[in-house]
């Protein structure tokens, strides 16, 4: 059964077949929203077993984030072009399969390779769970299709943290990405079986592979360089890889340029307000990578939770965004965006150096309720305020048939700035390899860190308020994100194409 976009209605939410695309397209983008949020909590447990320094545990979180951040655009396409089912039935697999490898792997190479594995089969699933709900359900039956997904998806983020201290004090970390396996094996089938193939009869022209390789390349290199340079100083391998990174990222942006059918178009950000939003993009996620990759450390190194403990202390954070990202939505329609994303990474930043008070002393109940839970939940209430507002002004800013391609490009330069954050950050708070396993070194430079972190915030609110405006355009003024309800802490949530995107649609 092969169903193309010129096709007529699709089938409704509240049939059988309905609820069955729902629930193979929440399985299938709950892996990988698992495992970016239940990760950080794992780092320690697998440091001790694996017996590896603070750059391995930094390779764990980013050869993940490095293939998706620099394919996710690409794997969209690809289900446009050869199947949509296909494609994300693909990605199903391969990320199950590269699950399989983390958790047999017996050394931090093959789990760093597992990893960047299963970033590539997050790629190809992510966007294309999205865009089996868009080409599957009647037209007036998408908006609460998409919103069954946002909510369940933003469930699944929210739990993630604690499903992972759960597993880790339980069976073991290795279970953190077997857990894939057995959402996968119901994934598969049903998808095969109840969902219909859909693909985009107008996808066209030649995929820019060229364009990922450089972008994916450039990226690698600079996370090399910045998270060798602890241990190597300012070797020639050091200096080689950043300047060939850099020298890569040149190369990327000028055949993106000359390309007829590019990646990442450039002239989508001839919109000022498109290209100001992700700069203040760049600085919310870069920061939010760096608070969730050291605090979830910080919480079992210095103060002693276990790992259950430090994913039920962050808690807090991804269940006030679940509860209230779509209200904050709806007041940013109301408002305009400028306030919204100045006062939100205002909020954020207070909510980061509320984290200075975590120590030694806030494993009690009573320290987690005075060093802790103000943290996160100041923290979460700036999240709230600017995440979903944030994604309105990507949409706002760009015409509507470019809605999914610059929601791609917005989820893809929130993941590369974590990427970059998580290499960059312990080199810049002076963090030795071995930090980790000592709680006072930790402490010192988490120290050092969290105004960092809390700086990059303070700069995006300063850019988002000389910058960003109230869309002039009343179609530009009334953009809503249809994913409302979602946990946004590692990138945006990706949105959904137009019913009449062209090929340039990210799936």
């Amino acid at each position: 059964m092969e169903k193309s976009e010129a096709d007529g209605p699709g089938i409704r939410v509240a049939s059988g077949a309905g609820r069955w695309v729902v629930l193979t397209t929440v399985l299938g983008s709950s892996m990988a929203m698992l495992d970016s949020t239940v990760i950080n909590v794992a780092l320690p447990r697998i440091g001790e077993d694996l017996g590896t320094d603070l750059a391995a545990l930094q390779w764990t979180v980013n050869a993940y984030m490095l293939t998706l951040a620099g394919l996710i655009l690409l794997g969209g396409s690809l289900g446009d072009r050869y199947g949509r089912r296909r494609v994300f039935v693909v990605g199903v697999v391969w990320f199950a399969a590269a699950s399989l490898v983390c958790g047999l792997a017996p050394n931090a190479a093959v789990l760093i390779a597992a990893r960047a594995l299963q970033g590539v089969g997050g790629a190809l699933l992510t966007p294309g769970s999205l865009a089996l709900i868009q080409a599957s359900f009647h037209p007036d039956d998408r908006a609460r299709a998409v919103g069954l997904w946002s909510g369940f998806g933003g469930v699944g983020a929210a739990v993630g943290p604690f499903v992972g201290g759960w597993l880790v004090d339980g069976p073991g970390w290795r279970w953190v990405f077997l857990l894939n396996l057995p959402l996968a094996a119901v994934c598969v089938p049903v998808a095969l079986r109840h969902v219909p193939e859909s693909r985009d009869p107008r996808a066209h022209g030649r995929f820019d592979v060229v364009g990922a390789v450089l972008g994916a390349l450039a990226l690698a290199l600079v996370t090399y360089a910045l998270i060798a340079a602890p241990g190597q100083g300012a070797s020639p391998v050091v200096i080689g890889a950043a300047l060939g990174g850099v020298a890569l990222g040149v190369a990327f942006v000028q055949v993106e340029r000359r390309r007829a059918d590019p990646m990442l178009p450039p002239s989508v950000f001839a919109s000022r307000q498109f290209t100001a939003v992700n700069i203040v993009t760049l600085c919310v996620y870069a920061a939010l990578g760096g608070y969730f990759f050291l605090s979830a450390i910080q919480l079992q190194v210095v103060a002693g939770y276990s790992a259950l403990g430090a994913g039920a202390a962050l808690l807090p954070t991804t269940l006030l965004m679940l509860l209230f990202s779509a209200a904050s939505g709806e007041l940013g329609q109301r408002i305009g965006p400028r306030i919204p994303l100045t006062a939100g990474p205002l909020i954020a930043a207070a909510g980061m150096l509320l984290m200075l008070r975590v120590g030694p002393g806030s494993g009690s109940v009573t320290g987690y309720l005075t060093d802790v839970l103000p943290a996160v939940a100041v923290l979460g209430a700036g999240l709230v305020t600017v995440v979903a507002p944030l994604t309105a002004s990507v949409l706002a800013s760009v015409d509507t048939a470019r809605a999914g391609l610059a929601s791609g490009i917005n989820n893809a330069a929130a993941r590369a700035a974590g990427l970059i954050a998580v290499a960059a950050l312990p080199l810049l708070a002076g963090m030795g390899p071995d930090a980790y396993r000592d709680a006072g070194e930790f402490a010192a430079t988490f120290r050092r860190a969290m105004p960092m972190c809390a700086g990059l915030l303070v700069l995006g609110a300063l850019i988002a308020w000389a910058t960003v405006r109230r869309p002039s355009e009343p179609e530009a003024a009334t953009a809503r994100p249809e994913c409302a309800v979602h946990c946004g802490v590692t990138s945006p949530p990706l949105e959904p194409a137009p019913e009449t995107a062209g090929p340039e649609s990210t799936g």
